[in-house]
């Protein structure tokens, strides 16, 4: 097995002011217990999709000649989607996009602002746009609207006969509006595993095709999520496992109105909407679950730092740093010793970030907030993709020791419902 390219420290949340007793903490992981065994069973027959797709090359292969034909002769490509069909791809050019790539600009629009995405069209070489467009179902009214209109574009710009060059499309098998407009222009189709929702499919071709776009090594990002996957479930303690039985205990006391990722990186920036969905979709049920607060450092220790030290304190922590001391420009030891600045004298801003992080995690805990803290070694193909599936497990266990399904989404499919039948109504 194959070590995690991250580490993971629950001593601040379990010891000192405003712990998680571990009396609790024990119970809430021995809960647990059965339903890792659950995964195990779901992972060995298969009956749970996600589980094997860290394993499959074959969609990768399906994949690649897409992605080269959209790469040729292209100066833009856009991808088209909303919620979990675009906040992975998201995190993903973030964190991982190399900033000196050679190839077309790869966009995501998601919210269908009308302004915003007229605007975008407006400034696309139509000529040489492409579109990816994302839906599970093939029925979301979001991304609908936007292949329509792109496409109207295209048309009237006099390129209607070349449709099938500009468009790529990822949805599930059947009869969906997406795929059928697919087989109206003869472009490239991608099947949307049936079994694994949106907020989940960052792993699936959903993630992996924008990610061969930008030059991503979708296959070390999938061994990453393996590594997690395996560590979890065969090691002798599973990190996603104590995670979700921290927050467990916490709830079960009163004290978990809100989860907050604090990540001091800003390629990690992005991970926070991604996560932000899975946890709230996946959790928010029966009258249970806890807002997922996204906050970045050392920025938000001048916004919400304030209100997460003194405010109402039912809250859990997570501190996600990486390795950054000695790393980016030094101050000149001179000039910061004429200020009166000795301690910055030296110091590059990676030092800083590192001890605010420290600091941070630490004037939490000394003010009886729970804090676990995250160390990412590098944030590379392999270390996000293990990170991401540390995260799904742990909301799978969550939404097991709460008793709700972590896969549905019914308010989500009702205001759904609700949206078209307005538009119906005029």
């Amino acid at each position: 097995m194959k070590s995690l390219p991250y580490t993971i420290s629950l001593d601040l949340a379990l010891s000192g002011k405003g712990a998680v007793p571990r009396a609790d903490f024990d119970a809430a992981r021995k809960a647990c217990a059965a339903h890792l065994d659950g995964l195990r069973r779901a992972r060995a027959d298969g009956s749970l999709e996600l589980l094997g797709v860290p394993s499959r090359r074959d969609d990768l292969d399906a994949a690649r000649p897409v992605a080269e034909k959209l790469l040729h002769n292209t100066t833009d490509i856009a991808v088209l989607g909303i919620g979990g069909s675009s906040l992975g791809g998201q995190a993903l050019k973030t964190a991982l996009e190399a900033h000196d790539r050679d190839g077309p600009r790869v966009s995501f629009h998601d919210n269908p602002d009308p302004f915003s995405w007229a605007e975008a069209l407006s400034r696309l070489d139509l000529r040489t746009a492409r579109f990816v467009a994302i839906s599970k179902s093939g029925g979301t009214a979001e991304t609908l609207m936007q292949v329509l209109t792109a496409a109207d574009a295209i048309d009237k710009a006099g390129g209607g006969k070349y449709l099938k060059d500009h468009f790529a499309v990822i949805t599930e098998p059947g009869d969906g509006a997406l795929r059928k407009f697919a087989r109206e222009i003869g472009c490239a189709v991608l099947d949307h595993p049936r079994d694994v929702g949106g907020r989940y499919s960052v792993l699936t071709v959903c993630g992996a095709l924008p990610a061969l776009l930008m030059g991503i090594d979708v296959v070390a990002l999938r061994e990453g999520a393996q590594a997690a996957l395996d560590a979890a479930l065969d090691g002798a303690e599973s990190a996603p496992a104590d995670g979700a039985a921290l927050h467990y205990a916490l709830a079960q006391e009163g004290r978990l109105h809100e989860t907050v990722l604090w990540a001091y990186a800003d390629r990690l920036a992005t991970l926070h909407g991604w996560w932000r969905q899975l946890w709230a979709e996946s959790l928010g049920k029966d009258g249970q679950g806890s807002t997922p607060v996204g906050a970045l450092g050392p920025v938000d220790q001048h916004s919400q730092l304030q209100l997460f030290r003194d405010g109402p304190g039912k809250s859990l922590y997570t501190i996600l740093a990486i390795d950054t001391q000695g790393a980016g420009l030094a101050v000149p030891p001179q000039r910061a010793q004429a200020l009166g600045l000795d301690y910055l004298a030296g110091k590059t801003m990676g030092d800083l970030v590192d001890a605010e992080a420290r600091a941070t995690a630490q004037t939490l805990s000394r003010n009886g907030r729970p804090v676990r803290r995250i160390h990412l070694r590098a944030v590379d193909a392999h270390s996000v993709g293990a990170l991401m599936m540390h995260f799904m497990l742990e909301t799978i266990l969550m939404g097991r020791l709460m008793g709700v399904d972590p896969f549905d989404q019914p308010g989500v499919e009702e205001g759904k419902v609700l949206a078209r039948d307005y538009l119906k109504g005029g």
